[in-house]
């Protein structure tokens, strides 16, 4: 849905660490930004990050093992 270009630039607005696209899990086949250190996630309404600190939910241990599982490994350097 987000091109690699887009992903790479956008962060995180409350830390601004990286951000990683995973699916929503509710069956919907929609996909959302989250950041695994603030256990938060963001929506994406038509193709459109929607990066408010406000708009962001908090999400809880089984939602974000299932969040982590999806997303790609860490960079080694």
């Amino acid at each position: 849905m987000l091109d690699d270009l887009l992903l790479s630039i956008l962060v995180c607005p409350a830390d601004r660490g990286p951000l990683v696209l995973v699916d929503h899990g509710d069956g919907s086949g929609g996909q959302v930004l989250y950041n695994p250190r603030l256990r938060r996630a963001y929506r994406i309404d038509d193709g459109i990050p929607v990066l408010l600190v406000d708009e962001a939910r908090d999400v809880d241990d089984d939602e974000h093992a299932r969040f982590m599982a999806q997303a790609p490994p860490a960079d080694p350097q």
